[in-house]
């Protein structure tokens, strides 16, 4: 989710405005280097997910108890407290920005902007989409990318012992900036559309929300209006439903 500052890369993981302050000291807590990047285990992208997801609950204004978005989203999601293996939480955060994203560790955030422009289907798609990066591995090389990236930055060299230094706070704080603002690539993003219909379907759910919502961001002049295919793929969501009523 990367909804969607990736796009529907949705946002994907999406981590949100003020992301670039993430607190990961968990991972360096962990002993988690910039030369482990390329072997970063699920265990690894999981505990760096529980670290970013609590700062953004803390940075953020979370809407609880009985207020009508929160009520909403309990509403939307309600069955849906595991996916494919995967448990699930979710939370409102109050703020006009279109977004979503979801993270290794089951972590799903919807935006109050992105619920009152969506019908209760369409955010179901966005979530099933999100997930869909997560379960599909996209989310881990997404973070591997970003490790990586902050390494190369910071010109960090190989200790002695042939091991990459610890990354600082600081470069923490650049590692989570890269890992919001990269991109999922147009495979992916394609993987993603596909495990979010299929999600649709097997909920019961309207698929051709899916594709209402991609129109829906597409014409918005917001995050979606930037990126290239935005009409291409919900053509193809709408080529899905057409095969499956075959």
């Amino acid at each position: 989710m990367t909804i969607m500052r990736s796009t529907l890369c949705l946002a994907a993981c999406l981590l949100a405005a003020n992301a670039s302050a993430i607190d990961l000291k968990g991972l360096t807590s962990t002993g988690l280097k910039a030369g482990k990047a390329l072997t970063l285990s699920d265990a690894e992208v999981s505990a760096a997910a529980d670290q970013a997801c609590a700062y953004m609950d803390k940075d953020n204004q979370v809407v609880t108890g009985n207020d009508p978005y929160a009520q909403r989203l309990a509403k939307i999601t309600q069955g849906l407290s595991n996916e494919d293996g995967l448990n699930l939480n979710f939370k409102v955060y109050r703020t006009a920005d279109v977004n979503a994203w979801a993270m290794a560790n089951g972590c799903v955030r919807v935006y109050t902007g992105l619920m009152d422009m969506a019908s209760d289907d369409e955010v179901r798609g966005v979530i099933g989409h999100e997930i869909g990066h997560v379960k599909l591995g996209h989310s881990k090389t997404k973070m591997r990318t970003a490790l990586l990236a902050s390494a190369g930055r910071e010109g960090l060299a190989a200790s002695g012992n042939g091991n990459l230094t610890q990354l600082s706070q600081g470069q923490l704080g650049e590692l989570a900036e890269g890992f919001i603002n990269a991109q999922f690539s147009q495979k992916e993003e394609s993987a993603a559309d596909e495990y979010g219909y299929q999600f649709m379907k097997r909920h019961s759910y309207d698929p051709a929300a899916l594709a209402s919502m991609f129109r829906k961001l597409s014409s918005d002049g917001g995050l979606m209006s930037s990126h290239p295919g935005s009409e291409a793929r919900a053509a193809r969501i709408d080529a899905m439903i057409k095969k499956d009523k075959k």
